[in-house]
Parts: C-alpha cells; sequence; structure tokens
C-alpha cells in the first residue's frame, strides 16, 4: 500500500515509522525545509514542497497512492489537502488530523475526509474508557456512513450479561465489531455469551447510541 502523509512533524514522522515497518511505501511531504529530516525516516520517501498547491501534489503522483494522511498541525491546511486528495486525485482513504476539536465538524465528507482523528477528543475518550463502566463512549467518528466507533464495558448486573450475542436484538444500524475479555481479542460469534467486565466495541449511528447504551446497561431491566 502507498501512503502519502503531508506533515513531516513529530505527528507525521511517527505514523511513517509505523507504517513502514508494516510493510507500506510512505512518501513524507512538507514545505518547511526545516521539517525535511531523511535521517530521522530513512525509509521514507521525502519531498520538499507545499502538499495545498496541485503542482506539488502532480509530482507526488497522488493518484498512485491507497491512502493520504493529512497530518499538519493546521486545520486549515489540513481540509484544503484532504479535498484535492479526493477530488482531484480520487484518493480511495484519505485520513485527517483535527488540531482544534471546536474544528472537528467540517472534517466531514463534503471536504473529503473519509476519517477525522481528534487527538484532544481521542485522548478524553480513552480517559472516560478507562473509567466508565455501564456508559457509552465515543472514540472516533467516521465520516462516511455518519457512523461512530463507541464502547461500552458491561457493568454488573446488567440485563444482558449470560446472553448469547445472536439473541440480542441490536438496534438497526449497529454492529458489534469486537468484544475485549480480559487479555483475550474476540471476534463476536452469535454463540459467545456476554459477560459482566466485557469492552464491547461497536460501529453505530449516532442516532442509535442512546439505544444501544441502554439495551447494555442496568437501566435495560
Amino acid at each position: 500500500m502507498r501512503v502519502a502523509i503531508a506533515g513531516a512533524g513529530a505527528v507525521g514522522r511517527s505514523i511513517a515509522g509505523e507504517l513502514l515497518e508494516n510493510g507500506h511505501e510512505v512518501l513524507l511531504i512538507d514545505k518547511a525545509p526545516t521539517a525535511i529530516s531523511v535521517e530521522r525516516v530513512p525509509q521514507a520517501e521525502w519531498l520538499l514542497a507545499d502538499a495545498c498547491e496541485i503542482t506539488s501534489l502532480d509530482e507526488a503522483a497522488l493518484e498512485r497512492c491507497n491512502v493520504v494522511i493529512a497530518a499538519t498541525g493546521d486545520d486549515k491546511v489540513n481540509l484544503v489537502v484532504s479535498l484535492l486528495a479526493k477530488t482531484e486525485y480520487g484518493v480511495p482513504r484519505v485520513v485527517s488530523r483535527v488540531n482544534n476539536p471546536k474544528n472537528e465538524w467540517l472534517f466531514n465528507e463534503s471536504w473529503g475526509v473519509d476519517v477525522a482523528v481528534s487527538t484532544p477528543r481521542l485522548m478524553s475518550a480513552l480517559v472516560e474508557e478507562a473509567v466508565s463502566v455501564g456508559d457509552l463512549v465515543r472514540l472516533m467518528r467516521f465520516s462516511q456512513g455518519d457512523a461512530n466507533l463507541v464502547e461500552l464495558t458491561l457493568p454488573p448486573e446488567a440485563a444482558l450479561a449470560g446472553t448469547r450475542v445472536g439473541d440480542v436484538g441490536w438496534p438497526e444500524d449497529t454492529a458489534l465489531v469486537t468484544i475485549i475479555r480480559g487479555n483475550r481479542v474476540l471476534v463476536p460469534d452469535s454463540d459467545d455469551a456476554l459477560e459482566v467486565g466485557d469492552e464491547l466495541l461497536f460501529v453505530a449511528a449516532p442516532a442509535r447510541e442512546a439505544q444501544l447504551e441502554d439495551l447494555l446497561s442496568v437501566r435495560g431491566e
């Protein structure tokens, strides 16, 4: 998989390192000469250019990329890069960094964003996930399909404890994708019984989140 990353700061370089370790091709783009640190990620391709300029993206051959990641520290730049990647080059997957949570509403398919990653929101969600039992925690928003990745830890005395996954009347537009049980990560099977303390990860439409929380909490009794 070929991935172009706009923004070669600490975030962009870290992402590049992870992708390279997983065997992917990575191109780092930045307009600041001081950001071009080839020795820090020597396996990556580097391009000194403005990722908001069509000529720069032509030079980067963005049409050959499977994924574009807008990882600069400027939300305006990330939006422009995302829009150009999607509309001008037809990149299948565009992931964009959100620096200011107040701007998160802009990062949607209208701006070419498939997945918006807000570091402040993600950190607060992970804190909530660590301390919340029985409450639905939103971990990530997917722009395509208007869906969220949400988590709920099944509380003691939950109505559905002991119930088979296949016997639960899940809300529409909701999918249970993973059960984390202790040190195990389970792909849900219809015969699996839910247990108290299970961390349940769902992809769900925002309109169904309240139904999902009611179903899984003690209030569902």
